[in-house]
């Protein structure tokens, strides 16, 4: 059993093993490469999802949205989906760590090309926090995992959007978090693979500045009717880096 192993035999010795301080969960990361950022513990947080639920995370990454809503009770069976073979690995030795491989299921796949596990309407949510920017816009992260994390390198959002329709079942959950310059866009997308948005958020770093990112909840083939909820603040005016009491509330329930 993992509880029995010492930690550091599932390092390799370019890793480090991290705490999020969220609800006790532990990830492997690369010292150097794709580590991930406060978007998937923000997308987490506010993500509504009834804990009898079936979720898929596509582009799980090293797992750290399946560890985190399975800690905070959102969902009760998880598969995180991942390209990059290496991430994946460490996505399942982060779950195995947090001692939820009876929960938390990894696939190594393309969102593009799902294998035939994949059963159509089978998930009652998707949750995502894919790559966002196009291949042409700006300077692509240097090494393969942070390029391909952040920019369309194998996939986008249109991509991710037809597996998700593909996955959910009839009014099932679709969560997401992206750019916020690019809102015209996803809204207008989630709307052709009949996701039906209906609640979004714009996430601020400060107050007075404008929105960087937009969560954005959707449900396959609802009626019509969005709800746009109070912004976000990040982070408490006049300080550097810390939290706002909302975003701290968010993070200790989450």
């Amino acid at each position: 059993m993992i509880s029995n192993r010492p930690p550091d035999q599932l390092l390799l010795p370019d890793e480090t093993l991290d705490d999020l301080h969220v609800g006790g969960v532990k990830i492997i990361q690369p010292k150097s490469g794709y580590r991930f950022s406060l978007d998937p513990l923000l997308l987490c947080a506010l993500a509504q999802i009834p804990e009898t639920s079936k979720v898929a995370d596509l582009g799980t990454g090293s797992g750290v949205i399946p560890l985190l809503l399975a800690r905070a009770g959102k969902g009760r069976e998880f598969v995180g989906v991942e390209l990059q073979a290496e991430l994946a690995g460490r996505a399942e030795r982060s779950v195995r760590l947090n001692g939820l491989s009876g929960r938390i299921k990894i696939v190594c796949a393309d969102v593009r090309e799902l294998p035939g596990e994949f059963v159509p309407g089978s998930f009652d949510a998707v949750v995502t926090n894919p790559p966002y920017r196009r291949q042409e816009s700006g300077r692509v992260a240097p090494g393969v995992e942070r390029g391909a994390a952040r920019h369309e390198l194998a996939g986008g959002l249109t991509d991710f959007l037809r597996a998700a329709t593909f996955l959910l079942n009839n009014r099932g959950r679709f969560h997401i978090i992206y750019l916020a310059e690019r809102l015209a866009e996803l809204l207008d997308e989630m709307r052709t693979y009949r996701l039906e948005p209906k609640r979004l958020r714009l996430v601020h770093s400060r107050i007075g500045e404008s929105a960087k990112l937009v969560l954005v909840e959707g449900r396959k083939n609802a009626r019509p009717g969005l709800t746009v909820e109070a912004p976000l603040i990040v982070y408490r005016e006049g300080t550097g880096r810390d939290y706002s009491e909302e975003m701290e509330k968010l993070l200790n329930q989450s």
